[in-house]
């Protein structure tokens, strides 16, 4: 008779609880009706009106009204919570809701350049082929001597961002400590980036890039590695070089570097935050020593036998802490080395180039008329035109013309991913994302 009474308790309360459920969710279906057109309307009439900082407002706004706030208890309990409200001080809540959270847009994508000298039009050409493709928010971190700032406000307050691209500009500056060597080290101001985890104390992942680099995808792409590091790694570098045989590091280095041929600085994508944190291992001394701790010491030690600067350092300092370093392929950082001797980087070959890098000066002379095609392309496109009439079919023309030179021999990888690129941001324009 007892197990009877509760097997009909057990049912009287599943029948509560279900009449309970049915009324709140008549209720709340009720009151999305009501209040829909008045938050319809109010995301509308928040909707950027132009500029930089526009933009960035909109999106805020946009991720608040999504997810409303609104207290758990035994009436809403986070099971009964529609998809637009996040439950207040509700783990659980969070917990079944995090396949969701993974769909909506993403962090900003943090990109740092350092420019000085004779490279402002290279820059802008840079940062030109970023804004073209990209999909997520970009905030540039431009350090130039300044001199140079004055123009780049005026060339950048010119770009149509369409509310996606802010930027920030800085003067170029060293420790006090060997602030002179730090700047005349190799190239003028382009030790700058060994510094950039200590300036950019607030930003938690930076990808660097020499000013002579060109996006031909988004750069979203490459900003995804970020997901891909294990828990030990803290930066992601391509290789030097592919064929041994040509290798610099492998055959003239005088000091260690990584892996068998070392690695190239000019596409550096870091995780600051662990950047800051980690105790690097070194062959100056048994302790540890920290990014800010580690620089001078090894400039110290090594500055008459490095050639490449900032680069050699990278190389000693993942040498003796590989397992801090994630490698992506070579087409991801495609250069001259590549192409010039003969097609060495497979991947190139099989999808296309991802980011073009004209080392060597290679945009400004006719040595290597591949790299300078593809540079004057995107410096001459204007944005808004057809980017299949303005852009890719004038440089495929031009590409043509430089099939006497090893890297004109392929120069179909040139604009493999171009295409690519360019179909894929067609389809997003017509499904007006």
């Amino acid at each position: 008779m007892r197990r009877f009474a509760r097997v009909a308790l057990l049912f009287l309360g599943c029948g509560v609880c279900s009449l309970l459920y049915g009324v709140s969710q008549l209720a709340l279906s009720l009151e999305q009706e009501a209040g829909g057109g008045r938050q319809r309307q109010a995301r509308d009439s928040a909707a950027p009106g132009g500029g930089r900082q526009a933009g960035k407002a909109g999106r805020g706004e946009e991720g608040a009204g999504r997810c409303q706030n609104l207290s758990v208890s035994f009436w809403n309990s986070y099971w009964m919570l529609p998809s637009d409200v996040c439950g207040v001080n509700c783990f659980w809540e969070a917990a079944f809701r995090y396949n969701d959270m993974k769909t909506q847009p993403s962090e900003t994508v943090h990109l740092a350049v350092v420019a000085c000298g004779e490279r402002l039009e290279e820059t802008v050409t840079m940062l030109r082929s970023a804004i073209i493709f990209s999909i997520k928010p970009l905030q540039f971190h431009i350090f130039a001597e300044d001199q140079l700032h004055e123009s780049f406000k005026d060339i950048l307050d010119d770009f149509p961002y369409e509310g996606k691209v802010n930027y920030t500009l800085y003067p170029i500056t060293f420790p006090s400590e060997g602030a002179k060597e730090w700047k005349k080290l190799f190239k003028p101001c382009a030790s700058q980036r060994l510094f950039l985890p200590l300036i950019l104390k607030d930003v938690d992942s930076l990808l660097y890039v020499d000013t002579d680099i060109l996006f031909l995808r988004p750069v979203d792409d490459i900003w995804a590695f970020l997901r891909k590091f294990n828990s030990t790694q803290i930066a992601a570098m391509a290789p030097e070089h592919e064929e041994p045989r040509i290798g610099w590091y492998n055959r003239f280095a005088r000091h260690p570097y990584y892996g068998a041929t070392g690695i190239n600085s000019g596409v550096m994508l870091m995780n600051m935050t662990r950047i800051r944190r980690k105790y690097f291992k070194n062959d100056m001394t048994t302790v540890r020593l920290r990014w800010g701790e580690i620089l001078m010491p090894l400039l110290k030690k090594y500055k008459l036998n490095i050639t490449w600067g900032d680069q050699d350092l990278l190389n000693i300092m993942f040498f003796h802490n590989p397992e801090s370093l994630y490698i992506f392929p070579c087409q991801w950082n495609y250069r001259p080395d590549h192409c010039i001797y003969g097609s060495n980087c497979k991947e190139a070959e099989e999808e296309g180039i991802f980011i073009l890098h004209g080392n060597r000066g290679v945009y400004h002379d006719d040595k290597q008329p591949t790299f300078r095609a593809v540079y004057e392309a995107i410096k001459n496109y204007s944005f808004g035109d057809d980017l299949v009439r303005s852009l890719l079919q004038p440089l495929e023309l031009e590409l043509q013309k430089t099939v006497h030179t090893y890297c004109g021999r392929v120069y179909e990888v040139f604009i493999k991913q171009l295409k690519k690129s360019i179909r894929d941001l067609s389809i997003r324009r017509s499904k007006g994302s």
